[in-house]
């Protein structure tokens, strides 16, 4: 058998040629899509890696921000706690202020009070002593009180001529003030003492409403006064010493 080379070297040239087509245009082209497809994937890889990273840094940028927030909100807490605090100290001080001055205000009304009540006791005590006084002299001693009043202010003056005079200096004018009018009889009478004391005195009769009763005697810068003041504060003293004596431990025996 003999062989043909012609043939032989035809086929290895078909061969060698077909081998560098499918290299040429199969080959080359598979391998270059390989390689792209392998570097487009290497940058979504890469891509990848860095979202990664940024969604690592965004979340720690997070957890920050809101630790920075919780603490943000302990504080002002804090604060509106500490603000509420003192604002209820304020209030509660404002409150015991307030209390204070009203109990103060209160005490003192009740002080008033107590003035104006005693003030209208002495009033209508003086009243009830001068209607009383006035009864019984004119019942027992066939006397006006005006007239008892004017001959006790005239041996009230006569031990005192020279002091009132000394007092008075070049003063001649002679006053005396009554809660109310003083009748006629009365007031001659006092004016006819009183110039047998004093020859030079011009005598002037005054009235005064808010004087307690009784008379006053001026002669310049100096005066002497008999009201029932004193009387009534004698009253007084001499109704507590009753009460406290009457109000004092008492002894019980028993007589079983």
């Amino acid at each position: 058998m003999s062989i043909d080379w012609i043939t032989v070297l035809a086929q290895i040239a078909n061969f060698l040629v077909l081998v560098w087509l499918l290299k040429r245009f199969l080959y080359r082209p598979i391998l270059d899509g390989i390689d792209a497809r392998e570097a487009e994937i290497s940058n979504r890889m890469n891509e990848a890696v860095e979202a990664k990273d940024k969604a690592a840094a965004v979340e720690a940028d997070y957890h920050d921000k809101l630790r920075a927030l919780n603490l943000s909100q302990s504080e002002i807490s804090e604060t509106i706690r500490k603000s509420a605090e003192d604002q209820r100290d304020a209030l509660l001080a404002e409150a015991a202020q307030q209390m204070k001055a009203e109990r103060e205000n209160w005490q003192a009304h009740l002080g008033d009070e107590a003035h104006k009540f005693t003030t209208h006791l002495h009033r209508v005590g003086a009243e009830t002593l001068l209607s009383l006084t006035r009864k019984a002299l004119t019942d027992l001693a066939d006397e006006t009180l005006e007239e008892r009043m004017a001959r006790h202010l005239v041996q009230q003056i006569k031990p005192m001529v020279e002091d009132l005079k000394k007092a008075a200096g070049d003063a001649t004018v002679a006053t005396v003030v009554s809660h109310d009018a003083l009748p006629v009889p009365v007031q001659k009478i006092l004016k006819a003492e009183i110039l047998a004391l004093c020859p030079n005195a011009t005598v002037t009769f005054k009235t005064d409403s808010a004087q307690v009763p009784g008379l006053m005697f001026r002669l310049g810068g100096a005066q002497i006064a008999w009201t029932l003041d004193s009387y009534i504060e004698g009253l007084e003293s001499l109704m507590e010493d009753r009460l406290n004596t009457s109000a004092g431990p008492k002894v019980v025996t028993d007589a079983s």
